[in-house]
Formats: C-alpha cells, sequence, structure tokens
C-alpha cells in the first residue's frame, strides 16, 4: 500500500511540474530566430526585425507561413514546426523585446 501511495505521490508531482508553464519558453523558441533575424530579434542587413513588432502582428505572420498563406523562402517549412502555444509564446518574447 505505502509503494502505491509513493508511486502516486511521485506521479502526481511529475504531472503538476510539467503543468507548469515555462517562463523562459518564448525566450527559448526565439532562439532559433537568432540566425536570420538577429538576437532578440534585433537584426541587421536587411532582415526584417522582429524585437518590438505587435504581438498579434508577429503570432499572425508565422501562422501565415505555416498555412503557406505567406510565401517564403525558408519560413513556411520553419513555422510548420510549431504548435499554436509555441507561436503565442515566440510573438509574446520577441514583442517585449527592445528595438535597437
Amino acid at each position: 500500500m505505502f509503494r502505491l501511495l509513493f508511486a502516486f505521490a511521485l506521479a502526481s508531482g511529475a504531472a503538476h511540474a510539467l503543468a507548469q508553464p515555462d517562463p523562459n519558453e518564448g525566450r527559448n523558441l526565439a532562439a532559433a530566430c537568432a540566425s536570420c533575424h538577429g538576437t532578440n530579434g534585433v537584426s541587421q542587413a536587411g532582415m526584417p526585425r522582429l524585437a518590438g513588432r505587435d504581438r498579434s502582428e508577429i503570432a499572425q505572420l508565422m501562422r501565415d507561413f505555416r498555412s503557406g498563406k505567406r510565401p517564403a523562402t525558408v519560413m513556411h517549412q520553419i513555422a510548420k514546426g510549431y504548435g499554436d502555444d509555441q507561436i503565442e509564446a515566440i510573438a509574446a518574447y520577441l514583442s517585449a523585446q527592445k528595438a535597437k
């Protein structure tokens, strides 16, 4: 009986830990954007700046790339790798960054 209760306690604790949102998720996911759009979305050399743009605009652009509604060379493939919650996290993070 003790083993069963102990196993349940461990499982419920792990489930609770998994249910908590990661406060760094947006930052972690947006790190993949840095190679083209610059660190924290502050781009150089003609690439679109993402830092400080409207959150809903960034999210909609990502969804449009993902669906193929907006043509692109590589963004349509990259965007397909993200779910709606991940897109929202990326958009929230990048929109909160300061455009330099």
